[in-house]
């Protein structure tokens, strides 16, 4: 088999939303340069994501020199957002961890709820260095992660991919795929390794930055969630279910934690290290 090697980058300012795919990133130790530096919330200042809403699917947030974003939506016009002040914090909950953010311009909100028809506010998170400490039982003391569901990146590989499809064209949904990389939203995707490898990894190089393995990636129902349309179907988690389940988590891809700073490229050999 030949060297495996980066194929993808993904960077998405914006939670729940479109990102973009550059050719590099700067890899942060909260994760890549700019990635899910925003999210949005509810009117009880907890996340808002694709769960409730699938049509998030079709906005994007392109990044901005600066760290600003620029918004977009069907029906909606553009709307460019600076990062705001850190004046003031705002105590949101991302899952089950409290995190202090700044609340963007109030146009940002009226733009975000005229598209989503609901009450949500846009929030940037100023400080990512200490403001979300990574789950203890993963984590080393003073590693912190940005808006990300739980770690700094998520790695998938295009092998496992083309395994999972294989196995749902032989399941009772087969007409739901073959399905894109898309609907797992990760950081990094890797060409080159065998089906299922990165379960086995403990630590890689990536080009000139090391990482460390957290844990497998629990999925939601947002991978069913069709990226390019909004609708909802059954896979990949009727297939996960009864091929990937491990403990109560339905896993694909991998959770990846940097030891080093540095940046990644596309076509950077990938190697596992342990």
């Amino acid at each position: 088999m030949s060297q495996p090697a980066l194929s993808s980058i993904h960077v998405h300012p914006l939670k729940a939303v479109r990102g973009h795919a550059p050719h590099e990133a700067v890899v942060e130790p909260w994760g890549l340069a700019g990635d899910r530096r925003w999210v949005l919330v509810d009117t009880t200042n907890k996340i808002v994501t694709q769960r409730p809403h699938p049509r998030l699917a079709l906005a994007a947030a392109e990044q901005l020199p600066g760290g600003g974003v620029r918004l977009s939506a069907p029906g909606m016009d553009p709307l460019d957002v600076e990062v705001p002040e850190p004046v003031v914090t705002t105590t949101i909950e991302v899952w089950k961890d409290k995190v202090e953010a700044i609340l963007a311009d109030p146009a940002a909100h009226a733009w975000w709820s005229a598209y989503l028809e609901s009450d949500v506010r846009l929030l940037h998170l100023d400080d990512p260095a200490t403001r979300r400490p990574l789950d203890p039982q993963y984590a080393r003391p003073g590693e912190t992660v940005s808006f990300a569901d739980g770690y700094p990146l998520l790695v998938t590989t295009h092998s496992s991919l083309d395994a999972l499809n294989s196995l749902i064209a032989q399941g009772d949904h087969a007409d739901e795929g073959p399905l894109p990389m898309n609907r797992f939203r990760p950081n990094v995707v890797v060409s080159g390794t065998a089906p299922w490898a990165e379960d086995d990894w403990s630590r890689i190089a990536m080009g000139e930055v090391t990482f460390r393995v957290a844990k497998k990636s629990g999925r939601c129902v947002v991978t069913t969630t069709d990226q390019e349309t909004a609708e909802r179907g059954k896979e990949p988690l009727r297939t996960l279910a009864r091929h990937r389940r491990f403990g109560d988590q339905l896993c694909f891809g991998t959770n990846l934690v940097p030891e080093s700073p540095g940046s990644v490229r596309v076509g950077d050999p990938v190697t596992v290290l342990e």
